[in-house]
């Protein structure tokens, strides 16, 4: 569907959703980006995200929390948005600890007020953010769409499979298509500075020690961010469709007899946590002192994203490696903070 011309990011000064209006832009699209700039990280790192967005037309930033239920109401009344992507959230699963109720107000009141201005005013697609955090404590490996994803283990793992939830009532009583993505462990230039990639560049330049979790046996599938814009793209424009083959009988949680539908997206490549360290240290030219500290809570061990069906639907699989996605990072990092 090549009519997707006016398209509302939510989060629109986020780490993906900057790089996703870039690219939507550079495609002839028209962009509005949602984004309340709060303080969960330096606001002004995604000031900066859209300041480089504002330098070409066909970007339109606008101040809304996604909880105000009466702004995001006449957001949609004042546009006509063919596709909406949502990736406003409380993001990190440590912080949902710490401040639960930031997840409810923004990924589950926020949400709900998406699909409200989605089913009323004839969206053709809305694509929302998942995360892998939805597998909880499943341990087969690795992770797929059609395994049963009810045991999260943090209260932001509980917002997204909630959010997976609200969707597909919407699907089935408003005919609303959505497609729901579960990225596996992103990262890339302009990325979170509560991510571990940055946290670690950041103390390792600073000649501080990085603390390494879970005594450093952890594994994740480290996905480079333009692996996750292409994979998004490509599904804002194939809206989902019912899936005959659906049977009540046996469910399937990744298709349905409605128009809903959910993929991973990650590298499809399970990778130690202290080798991602190791290339870290070769990109910097430093090597990192390691503080070993036991798992947390709210964390898994290991992510593991099977992309069978991404592959299917959409011919499309991430291959970016570490060592091109972390030196593009560190090359922005330096960049950015005027290390060169």
């Amino acid at each position: 569907m090549d009519e997707m011309k006016k398209i509302l990011i939510t989060g629109g000064a986020g780490f993906i959703g900057a790089h996703l209006a870039k690219r939507l832009i550079a495609g002839g699209s028209e962009v509005v980006g949602l984004d309340n700039l709060n303080d969960y990280y330096d606001p002004q790192l995604k000031r900066d995200r859209m300041a480089a967005l504002a330098e070409g037309p066909g970007f339109t930033h606008v101040n809304i929390d996604l909880a105000d239920r009466k702004g995001v109401e006449t957001l949609f009344q004042k546009h006509s948005f063919d596709a909406v992507v949502n990736l406003a959230a409380q993001a990190g699963v440590r912080y949902s600890l710490i401040n639960p109720h930031s997840y409810v107000d923004t990924n589950i009141v926020g949400f709900v007020n998406i699909l409200e201005g989605c089913r009323h005013s004839g969206v053709k697609h809305l694509v929302y953010a998942s995360s892998s955090s939805v597998y909880g404590a499943n341990t087969k490996m690795p992770f797929s769409v059609h395994d049963n994803v009810d045991h999260p283990v943090s209260l932001y793992a509980a917002s997204k499979k909630a959010n997976e939830l609200m969707a597909h009532t919407y699907s089935h009583l408003f005919n609303l298509p959505t497609t729901g993505l579960r990225f596996f462990t992103v990262y890339g230039p302009w990325g979170r500075p509560d991510m571990a990639l940055f946290l670690f560049t950041k103390a390792i330049m600073e000649n501080r020690p990085i603390d390494v979790f879970n005594n450093g046996k952890m594994e994740r599938d480290f996905t480079y961010i333009d692996d996750i814009v292409e994979g998004v793209c490509r599904v804002i424009y194939q809206v989902p469709e019912s899936s005959p083959a659906w049977n009540g009988d046996a469910p399937d949680p990744a298709t349905s007899y409605c128009p809903y539908r959910v993929y991973n997206i990650g590298n499809n490549n399970k990778e130690k946590l202290l080798r991602y360290i190791e290339v870290l240290e070769d990109c910097l030219g430093r090597k990192a002192e390691k503080n070993f500290l036991p798992m947390q809570p709210g964390d898994v061990p290991a992510t593991f994203a099977n992309v069978d069906d991404l592959v299917e639907d959409f011919n499309y699989k991430p291959a970016t490696t570490l060592e091109y996605g972390i030196g593009k990072f560190v090359d922005w990092y330096k960049d950015y903070f005027k290390l060169l």
